[in-house]
């Protein structure tokens, strides 16, 4: 079968990290950590590959899964290395208490046993300095934890009753409305 110029290809589903033959792959796109949520999205590589991922659903691609192409190829997803602080607890400082400050501020983070990385940010770097955390810059793949694409979908195990809105009323005040004097 003669292949015609290289044109756009379609990449219809998703081959999950070691259940394929990396070996087999025809190419390579490497894509940071906020281009590895799609259902669509057009991807021209330096090496002239020229695809289209066209998935039924949105899917959380990671390092090592295959693009399964409508021709029978695959090609190879790879996590992009990214500007990274690898925050750590200083002395006297508590991980789970700096995570939950970085949770509140609703940013992507990737948790580790003792160490947490977010994409690079003077402004939180000092904010972690001032609660007792140490800050290192990092260039590394970043896989933040699933919770901050959102949607709350992915919670199979969520009573229906769950709320992920901030509709509700709050017993804890926002700062604006109670002003006494």
């Amino acid at each position: 079968m003669s292949q015609g110029p290289k044109g756009l290809r379609r990449a219809i589903s998703v081959l999950p990290a070691g259940t394929w033959d990396v070996g087999t792959a025809i190419g390579t796109v490497t894509l940071a950590h906020d281009a590895r949520h799609r259902r669509r999205f057009r991807y021209a590589g330096p090496d002239g590959l020229d695809l289209l991922l066209d998935l039924s659903e949105a899917k959380l691609l990671d390092d090592g899964d295959g693009l399964a192409l409508e021709d029978g190829d695959t090609v190879l997803v790879r996590s992009a290395a990214e500007d990274l602080m690898m925050v750590t607890a200083g002395p006297g400082a508590n991980l789970a208490r700096l995570a939950y400050h970085l949770g509140n501020r609703h940013l992507p983070v990737q948790l580790l046993p003792d160490r947490i990385l977010i994409l690079a940010d003077h402004v939180i770097a000092e904010m972690v300095a001032g609660i007792g955390g140490r800050v290192e810059p990092i260039l590394a793949p970043f896989k933040p934890e699933a919770g901050a694409y959102g949607g709350g979908h992915r919670h199979a195990d969520d009573e229906p009753s769950h709320d992920h809105g901030h509709e509700h009323d709050h017993p804890h005040a926002h700062g604006r409305h109670h002003h006494h004097g």
